[in-house]
């Protein structure tokens, strides 16, 4: 089946780096997008950071010159290099692949990885 896995997730001080991975936990696929998205209980899902399959990323304002977003191997892995992290950051961390473009796309989410950030 095509899905997704996220890891490195885990507890973090406040300033502190932390990495998110994505891979595929069944078969191969390609992705037009990956992403990352994050969670609060009680939210809405919201975007963290994309890249596109032209190279293209988009980040959200809150992320901008702190989290790095990188396709590994450019079509279905992806990591989120998170510095500088805020207790505010403290969400659940969803891996996002979209096969397909437009409307039509398959987006497919992984269970998701818990980043805390406290002291």
């Amino acid at each position: 089946q095509v899905e997704v896995v996220e890891s490195g997730g885990g507890l973090v001080q406040p300033g502190g780096s932390l990495k998110v991975s994505c891979a595929p936990g069944g078969r191969d696929f390609d992705a037009s997008v990956m992403g990352w998205y994050r969670q609060t209980p009680g939210n809405e899902r919201e975007l963290v950071a994309q890249m596109f399959s032209d190279g293209r990323i988009e980040y959200a304002d809150f992320a901008k010159g702190r989290f790095t977003i990188a396709r590994g191997n450019g079509k279905n892995t992806a990591s989120l290099q998170m510095s500088s992290l805020k207790p505010d950051d403290t969400a659940v961390y969803y891996c996002n692949a979209d096969i397909g473009n437009g409307p039509q796309a398959l987006r497919i989410w992984g269970q998701g990885t818990w980043v805390n950030v406290s002291s």
